[in-house]
């Protein structure tokens, strides 16, 4: 195996339990194995890749969810695994610490650019590479949202490795200094990888916590009650911009400079 290719070709289907031709053109991502059971649930599909490290289900008309995990590592490992494959589309659908007064528990946030706190990235581009979706695919998005009546932020959020940092003082100071919107562990992964792939990507966020305040902080019980109440229309908004974005057929150029 000489090639990023040759590599993506035979991993992609043993990280996933999945053949490659299985995977639609369209996808959406998630970290969360809920959405995926409800994904396949609804659609009658079965659940692929049970024991591997990332799980998938496809529905009849094409469409493929992907459970890969929590973190950036992972989320970079799929980005890149995913030329094997080359989809026209895809769609995250993760979960984020609200970061601003006016960001609630059960608002969407579709963010125009995620700062690269995490570090894997790095390893992809230079710093100085701002982590963006790709417009057309954020664009179905929007109108999706809108015609559920819902509104959503816009912003910059930031995209770390570090987990259990909300105890820390300095930490929240520097996020506060950053003006963003929100906090998660894998978009600005997502967005840079999708680039050096040439992968069209986006990202609807939910804000499932306010980390900023120690009241704030996501529990078990309040994870449970986020769930329960968001996580179907969550769900339901990512998959019909999805589906309408294949069935418009409306391409999502690459340029090269």
């Amino acid at each position: 195996m000489k090639t990023k290719l040759d590599i993506a070709t035979n991993w992609l289907p043993r990280y996933t339990g999945t053949p490659i031709d299985a995977f639609g053109d369209y996808m959406l991502l998630t970290n969360f194995h809920n959405y995926l059971e409800k994904f396949a649930a609804m659609f009658g599909c079965d659940i692929r890749g049970e024991g591997r490290p990332m799980q998938t289900a496809t529905n009849a008309n094409g469409l493929t969810m992907v459970n890969f995990g929590m973190g950036s590592a992972n989320a970079a490992t799929l980005m890149d695994l995913l030329v094997a494959r080359q989809p026209k589309g895809v769609l995250f659908l993760g979960k984020c610490g609200g970061l601003k007064k006016s960001t609630e528990i059960g608002h969407f946030i579709l963010p125009i650019a995620a700062i690269r706190g995490e570090g894997t990235s790095d390893d992809y581009m230079p710093k100085e590479v701002p982590a963006l979706p790709s417009f057309k695919l954020h664009k179905f998005v929007s109108e999706k949202i809108i015609e559920h009546g819902q509104e959503y932020r816009t912003g910059v959020v930031y995209t770390t490795n570090r987990r259990v940092w909300e105890w820390d003082g300095k930490f929240k100071q520097y996020l506060k200094q950053l003006a963003t919107i929100g906090i998660d562990m894998e978009t600005a992964t997502i967005f840079i990888v999708g680039l050096v792939n040439e992968i069209p990507r986006g990202a609807l966020l939910l804000v499932s916590d306010i980390p900023m305040i120690p009241e704030g902080v996501k529990t078990e019980e309040s994870d449970r009650m986020v769930t329960e109440k968001f996580m179907d229309l969550h769900l339901q908004i990512g998959i019909e911009a999805m589906t309408e974005l294949g069935e418009k057929g409306e391409p999502i150029k690459h340029f090269r400079y």
